[in-house]
């Protein structure tokens, strides 16, 4: 195949899928399995072998990081369900005090969402920052933008979230560097994004900006002696990433390493040490907390029911992708980017901003990316695997456009307008995007 026809069919495919998503209002699930069928037909490939490529790419991507996913969701329900992250943020306000409220918002952003969503994450965190600021008497946005900035850069750039674990299989990173890299470039890009660029904006909106937001919420948060301790809470967050370091850190040994290198290689994984987080969590937020085992069961279902069409949709970026490379539609835009030497952290970054900006969703942003830039990077380009994730996702979360939901979540919850929403919302996201990118060339050049 040409390279010229396959760019073709790879943006006809795309501007398929845009417009299923944007115009035919089409959930993305089919709107991707549709682009893929016609992708497939229009490359030459059997009715048939289009159908196994679509099903075998889907079950791929599903049977690596599905349920690390649900694993993810379980832990992150405990968090919300015990009044954990209220904890958090009590405690790191109290540690902060007023003067760098901003910056204890960025850091209780950064903690809860290592285990949350940033839907789940903004409708736990909005009603603390609503508390403080009252209790404060500091501006609202003051207090909700940096926490919001940090829960959107965690998103993007952190396992075990959703787009991260789809590029990190298809780019065959390592976890364990992925979360050293990712810890590396989330914080500086959340305090650009986050306090920095709080105290530049607030003083520069209307003083009414969320005022009427902030004054239609009461105070929301628990008494202190119905809340978990920070240190067991702390710890329960953070034992899945500890356990996924340590065992990334033992494959340095060699095949012939220690038995204790076996096992710490071993739970290690990121299923098994998800898995012993989640039921570590139902022991220190659950039952130490009094609920009952019959509770915790109903948590931990309950929060499984909305993954169902994140999860289609993340298996259909992966049928997208091996339609990609089945096709041998891949290998010819990979020769041409080969040889136009373009860097392939830039391409990664530019294709993910330019799919966020079409169809909103970073997810989609970033599997679709993967899927795209993974026969590339096979190719011998050079380039991290682990760096790559990172620029893929700063990609994936540029612009924070207006076909994105996060947009109006924020607009509706802080009672903005849809300019100040643009000042605020988009300008955060456009700054995690570029900081981000340039983070990762940064580090490349250093040779990480």
């Amino acid at each position: 195949m040409s390279v010229g026809m396959a760019l073709l069919l790879a943006v006809m495919a795309i501007c398929v899928v845009v417009f299923l998503i944007e115009r035919v209002k089409l959930n993305p699930f089919l709107a991707l399995f549709i682009a893929s069928m016609l992708l497939g037909l229009a490359a030459g490939m059997p009715a048939t072998r289009a159908v196994t490529s679509f099903e075998s790419g889907a079950g791929q991507v599903l049977g690596q990081i599905a349920s690390v996913i649900a694993l993810g969701t379980m832990l992150g329900k405990m968090l919300e369900v015990s009044g954990g992250a209220d904890r958090i943020a009590m405690t790191v306000v109290s540690l902060a005090g007023a003067r760098r409220l901003d910056w204890a918002m960025m850091v209780i952003g950064l903690l809860v969402g290592l285990s949350v969503f940033f839907t789940v994450g903004f409708v736990i965190l909005v009603p603390l920052a609503f508390s403080i600021a009252k209790r404060t008497r500091m501006p609202l946005l003051h207090v909700a933008l940096p926490v919001t900035a940090a829960l959107s850069v965690v998103q993007g750039y952190m396992p075990p979230h959703p787009g991260t674990m789809f590029a990190l299989a298809a780019y065959h990173a390592d976890i364990g560097r992925l979360i050293w890299l990712g810890v590396l470039v989330s914080v500086p890009v959340a305090i650009i994004s986050g306090p920095l660029y709080a105290r530049f904006i607030v003083p520069r909106l209307p003083p009414d900006a969320g005022a009427q937001a902030a004054s239609q919420h009461a105070a929301s948060s628990r008494a202190s002696g119905d809340l978990p301790g920070f240190g067991i809470t702390l710890f329960t967050i953070l034992a899945p990433m500890v356990l996924m370091l340590a065992g990334s850190a033992t494959r340095f040994m060699g095949a012939q390493a220690a038995w204790w290198a076996v096992v710490l290689r071993f739970v290690g994984d990121p299923n098994v040490g998800l898995a012993l987080a989640a039921l570590l969590s139902f022991w220190t937020l659950g039952l130490r907390r009094g609920l009952t085992r019959e509770q915790i069961l109903g948590y931990s279902s309950q929060c499984l029911g909305p993954l169902a069409g994140l999860l289609l949709m993340i298996g259909a970026g992966g049928g997208f992708g091996a339609e990609l490379m089945d096709s041998g539609i891949s290998d010819a835009i990979a020769r041409a980017a080969v040889n136009m030497h373009v860097p392939l952290l830039i391409l990664a970054w530019g294709l993910a901003a330019g799919m966020r900006l079409a169809v909103g969703s970073a997810t989609v942003a970033m599997s679709t990316t993967a899927g795209i830039v993974a026969p590339i990077m096979a190719h011998g380009s050079g380039a991290s695997p682990e760096l790559l994730v990172l620029a893929t996702g700063a990609g994936a979360v540029m612009f924070g456009p207006m076909n994105d939901s996060g947009f109006w979540q924020v607009r509706d919850a802080l009672g903005l307008s849809v300019a100040q929403t643009l000042r605020t919302w988009s300008v955060i996201e456009t700054l995690i995007g570029v900081a981000g990118l340039g983070m990762c060339l940064v580090l490349g050049w250093c040779g990480l």
